[in-house]
């Protein structure tokens, strides 16, 4: 229970740090370009204690979840005082507008990278080609030929005397199989329906170190146990497919262009869970009501948290700094959706007024001037609503029916 407190609370810190160093991004880059940053605070609602540096004031809050960035003129509606007008946000260039406020989610990149480039570097990363590994071919292991008729039987241990065709034949492990009784065998779908259905002395042709080989194996008949809890006598030689490693490890310098490779795959994934994401709500108020809940239904930050705190009572290091990363990215790319009160929003706002003037100056008129945020401040209300009723929804399946690690 300790260790499982222990991983929440540190789970739970790792986003706030995450949040308040997404605050950060916008804070440093908007210094960078000369606007006015007011305040810079960890946290929300009342203070513990502030400071002044310059025009900024520094402070924490009591509640430690995330933070803010106060920017003078994010928009034309906010209020600006005479000092502050020629350096309010609105009035910079749109590229620099994207620059501060896409640095939040640039900020989560690069917190996930470091995240994945120090478990390359220690305690490996997770290859996925694990969960779906290639068809090829090759042999892995070799074992035993015995009949199986039941669970209990098929995950017996092979005992002394039971006998093992392919190693009897010089099969070994690193072999790649090209044919079997003279039919070709490209892939290990096509090896295994190919011994199942032999019996006896069967040529079989191998691939080793660069050169072919040729092989006489006795395949066996045995009674095996199916998927669908029949029992057949299919042909068997004791060989199983080679898989990939379930982790892979990197030297510092090999380390860099594998964690690109996993963050490639990383945003492919969470752009692919973005899209099934509306589609996933109606399964998360099921859970609530006693339905069974789904591993691939959407978490909130106390769900992410109560899954690291389990990867850590189970010593699983390796999936809770995984969590972690995935979640930065995760936030990063939702944080860019073109929709407010986003950065993305804003983002969109702010090109779209870049188009609309370059529209106009083609057609001989002046700048448009900023967009009016009253016009959009009833749909703004409508996606805070709806953003606000699924953090709810899934909170609340966290709490009465959280997704747990096996």
């Amino acid at each position: 229970m300790v260790a499982f407190i222990v991983g929440v609370v540190l789970f739970a810190l790792g986003i706030c740090i995450s949040v308040a160093l997404h605050e950060a991004g916008h804070m440093v880059t908007a210094k960078a370009f000369g606007m006015k940053v007011r305040r810079y605070f960890v946290g929300f609602g009342p203070t513990v204690f502030s400071w002044r540096r310059g025009e900024t004031e520094y402070g924490l809050k009591w509640i430690p979840l995330g933070g803010f960035c106060d920017i003078a003129g994010m928009t034309a509606l906010d209020e600006v005082t005479p000092e502050e007008a020629p350096r309010a946000m609105w009035r910079f260039k749109t590229w620099k507008r994207t620059v501060v406020l896409s640095a939040g989610s640039i900020t989560h990149f690069i917190l996930g990278f470091i995240v994945l480039y120090l478990m390359a570097t220690t305690m490996g990363l997770p290859n996925l080609a694990a969960a779906n590994p290639p068809s090829d071919p090759i042999i892995g292991s070799i074992s035993c030929v015995r009949p199986a008729t039941n669970t209990e039987e098929l995950n017996a241990p092979c005992q002394p005397g039971d006998p093992v065709p392919a190693q009897q034949a010089g099969l070994l492990a690193g072999d790649r199989v090209t044919a079997i009784g003279g039919k070709q065998t490209p892939t290990w779908t096509d090896v295994l329906a190919a011994i199942k259905a032999s019996s006896g002395p069967t040529p079989v042709q191998v691939q080793r170190n660069g050169q072919a080989v040729n092989l006489t194996i006795d395949v066996r008949r045995v009674a095996r146990l199916q998927t669908d809890k029949s029992v057949k006598d299919v042909g068997m030689i004791g060989a199983s497919q080679q898989q990939p490693p379930a982790v892979l490890h990197y030297s510092p310098l090999g380390a860099v262009g594998g964690t690109l490779s996993f963050t490639g795959s990383l945003f492919a994934e969470t752009g692919q869970r973005l899209i099934e994401f509306p589609s996933r709500i109606p399964a998360v108020v099921s859970a609530i009501f006693g339905g069974e809940r789904d591993p691939n239904t959407p978490v909130s930050v106390v769900g992410a948290s109560r899954i690291g705190g389990e990867a850590v009572e189970q010593g699983l290091w390796q999936l809770f700094f995984y969590l972690l990363a995935s979640l930065n990215f995760f936030i990063g790319v939702f944080n860019l959706l073109p929709l407010l009160p986003l950065d993305g929003g804003h983002i969109a706002v702010a090109w779209y007024e870049r188009v609309r003037d370059w529209v106009r100056k083609l057609r001989g008129k002046v700048a448009g001037g900023p967009v009016d945020y009253t016009k959009l401040s009833s749909v703004t209300m409508v996606l805070v609503l709806i953003g606000g009723a699924v953090t709810l929804l899934t909170v609340t399946a966290d709490i009465v029916n959280p997704i747990r690690l096996p």
